[in-house]
C-alpha cells in the first residue's frame, strides 16, 4: 500500500504559527500577508523565533539581505553564510534550518510564486531568477552601489507593508521585482565556466532528484528521463557541481530523512520505508556515513535540543 508522504510544507502563516512565539509575535505586530508575503527586520524575526528551527520546508521563497552583522543557516545539507551587504536565499521547496541567535540587521522577505507573478507578471518571469531554484547559488554578493539600490528598494517595501499590509499588492510586487532584478544583475551561478549543455543536464538532474527522491534512487533512473547514459550523467554532474550524481541522490535522501526524524515519531524502519528504502540496515549505514551518527542517535540529539 502506498504511504501518504508525511513531510509538512509550510506557507508563511503555518511557519509563523509553528516556530514563532505567539506572545512575541503579537508584541512585534507580525503580519503574515495571508501566507503569501512577509517582510520584517531580521532581528525582529530572530527575537520572536523559537530556536532552534529544525529542518523545515516552505512553499515560499525566503531572502535575507543584511545591512549589518552576519547570518548562518543550513540549506539542504550544507551550511551557508552571509555578511553585511550580502543576500542569502532559500528557494521554495528547499529544506533549511537555523539554530543560533546572531547579531545582525537587515530584512527578511518571504513570498510565494503567486505573489511574485500577481497581476502584472507571468510564469515565464520565474525563469529570470535562477537563485529561486533549488539548484541555484544560495548567496549573492552585490557591489556597493547595487547593495545601496537594493536596500533603498527594501526600505520602500517595508514602509509600504508596515503601513498597509498587502493592500497595495501590485506596488509591493513592483518593488520586489526591482530588488530581484538588481540581485540578478550581480548573481553568479555555481556552475561558472562550464558548458551550457552540461549545466542544463546538471540542473535538470537536481530538479528531478528534488521532486522524485522517494521513488527514484538510481542514477540510471534519472539518466533515462534526461535521455543520457548513466556514466555521462554521473560525470557531467561531477564536472558541474564537484559531486557525482550518486552523491546528490544520497544527500537528498538524508535531507528528507532528517526532516521526518524531526517532524514525526515514526520508527526508523517506517521512515526508511517512507523514503522508498526497504533495506533498513542500508538506510542506517547511509545516514551514519553522511551525518556521523545513526538515525536513532540523531533523534535523541533532537530531543535534547
Amino acid at each position: 500500500m502506498t504511504m501518504e508522504y508525511k513531510i509538512k510544507t509550510y506557507d508563511t502563516s503555518g511557519f509563523m504559527d509553528k516556530y514563532i512565539d505567539l506572545k512575541l509575535k503579537k508584541e512585534e505586530k507580525v503580519n503574515e500577508g495571508n501566507g503569501t508575503f512577509l517582510i520584517m527586520p531580521v532581528q525582529q524575526m530572530l527575537k520572536a523565533s523559537k530556536l532552534p528551527v529544525p529542518p523545515t520546508r516552505a512553499t515560499t521563497h525566503t531572502l535575507i539581505f543584511l545591512t549589518e552583522g552576519k547570518a548562518s543557516m543550513k540549506i539542504g545539507l550544507h551550511p551557508v553564510h552571509a555578511q553585511q551587504g550580502e543576500c542569502m536565499i532559500v528557494p521554495a521547496g528547499q529544506i533549511f534550518s537555523y539554530r543560533e541567535y546572531e547579531i545582525n540587521d537587515g530584512y527578511i522577505i518571504v513570498f510565494d510564486n503567486h505573489f511574485l507573478i500577481g497581476k502584472i507578471g507571468n510564469t515565464e518571469l520565474l525563469k529570470d531568477f535562477e537563485f529561486l531554484n533549488v539548484w541555484g547559488n544560495p548567496t549573492v554578493h552585490p557591489d556597493t552601489q547595487t547593495a545601496t539600490y537594493i536596500i533603498q528598494t527594501l526600505n520602500r517595501i517595508y514602509n509600504e507593508y508596515a503601513a498597509n499590509g498587502i493592500k497595495n499588492q501590485e506596488l509591493l510586487q513592483t518593488y520586489l521585482l526591482a530588488a530581484l532584478f538588481e540581485l540578478k544583475k550581480v548573481y553568479k551561478p555555481l556552475s561558472l565556466n562550464k558548458s551550457k549543455r552540461a549545466v542544463e543536464i546538471s540542473n535538470r538532474f537536481k530538479d528531478l532528484v528534488h521532486t522524485n527522491i522517494r521513488e527514484l534512487h538510481k542514477v540510471s533512473d534519472y539518466a533515462s528521463i534526461i535521455n543520457v547514459t548513466t556514466n555521462h550523467l554521473n560525470k557531467t554532474v561531477k564536472v558541474v557541481t564537484g559531486r557525482p550524481a550518486s552523491k546528490w541522490i544520497e544527500e537528498m535522501l538524508i535531507i528528507e530523512a532528517k526532516v521526518l526524524l524531526f517532524q514525526t515519531n515514526d520508527p526508523i524502519n517506517a521512515i526508511a520505508a517512507e523514503l522508498g528504502i526497504l533495506d533498513h540496515s542500508y538506510f542506517s549505514r547511509l545516514f551514519k556515513k553522511l551525518e556521523g551518527v545513526s538515525p536513532r542517535r540523531f533523534r535523541k540529539l533532537i530531543d535534547k535540543s
